[in-house]
């Protein structure tokens, strides 16, 4: 079992097989425009799909049937002369050892993702250069996306992926497209890139990798064990919160994850302490109450 535990690990770390790339489902939702029946929205839809998923993402091998799930919603608010104000919805999810269910990792809203697009222009990544909004935009979130994703399997395994992001970042940063610089909110690809890329967050790191690998990947084996390296994650997330409250990471984190949590928390095995976890939770996520006061506490 364990050499099996092992190869599996070793696949979904991607030391073979295909180029890099991702398995995403993109809507584009254009009613409020009240012109839906402009054809351009379904173009833009399928553009985004293609660029996205054909796009190669790094030279990380992986299994040739391996792709991360993750799904792009992007709401359009106005439409005029090719100008999209719209806002973007950005959920991914990765696989459990020995389990059917999947986990939610990121599920994000950019509130300000304004962009230009003509119908039938092709979609060109460089991480280098700036060519679109869009194009930079979806960039971004990708790597984003990938980084959280390695996190989970290995400390600091987003690393690189990160690295790229912020590439891209600095480079649309130039553009002067609202979004990416220190002015654009507290909830902007600018803050969501910084906080990433800070040593003030290396425990929110540790915590996606103690969760997911250490805690959900093991339920299946020992579930008491399972359960109290996610009440380790949980203590590292308040770790965070403590020095730095209501950061977009870990708001973001429960956004994902608030009903999981609580679900692993209720029922099965007692574990020690859960009276300071219930207490860390309402803290870190207290709009999430009503989850947390479900849990049982023995």
């Amino acid at each position: 079992m364990k050499k099996i535990r092992i190869l599996f690990f070793i696949a979904l770390l991607g030391h073979f097989g295909t180029a890099q790339k991702i398995n995403a489902q993109v809507t584009v939702n254009a009613r409020q425009t009240g012109k839906t029946q402009l054809s351009i929205f379904k173009t833009l839809q399928r553009s985004v799909e293609d660029f996205l998923n054909k796009t190669r993402w790094s030279d990380r091998r992986l299994p040739k049937n391996h792709r991360i799930n993750c799904s792009f919603f992007i709401t359009v608010h106005s439409y005029s002369n090719n100008e999209f104000k719209a806002s973007l919805q950005i959920q991914s999810s990765r696989p459990v050892f020995e389990s059917a269910m999947t986990t939610p990792i990121f599920n994000f809203q950019d509130k300000d993702f304004n962009f230009s697009y003509t119908e039938h222009e092709p979609l060109d990544f460089n991480p280098n250069s700036f060519e679109s909004n869009l194009v930079s935009g979806l960039g971004f979130y990708v790597y984003v996306v990938l980084g959280l994703d390695a996190d989970t399997f290995a400390p600091n395994g987003g690393d690189d992926y990160f690295a790229k992001a912020d590439q891209v970042a600095g480079t649309a940063q130039r553009s002067g497209r609202s979004g990416w610089s220190a002015s654009s909110g507290q909830n902007s690809r600018y803050q969501l890139n910084r906080q990433l890329r800070s040593s003030t967050f290396s425990d929110y790191h540790q915590a996606l990798y103690l969760y997911h690998r250490k805690g959900l990947d093991v339920m299946h084996e020992d579930l008491a064990e399972g359960k109290e390296n996610i009440a380790e994650a949980i203590r590292l997330l308040e770790k965070v919160n403590s020095s730095r409250a209501n950061t977009l990471l870990v708001r973001s984190f429960f956004d994902a994850k608030a009903r999981e949590v609580a679900s692993i928390f209720t029922g099965g095995p007692a574990i020690d302490g859960m009276d300071e976890i219930v207490a860390d939770l309402n803290d870190l996520a207290p709009s999430y109450s009503g989850q947390w006061n479900q849990i049982q506490i023995n």
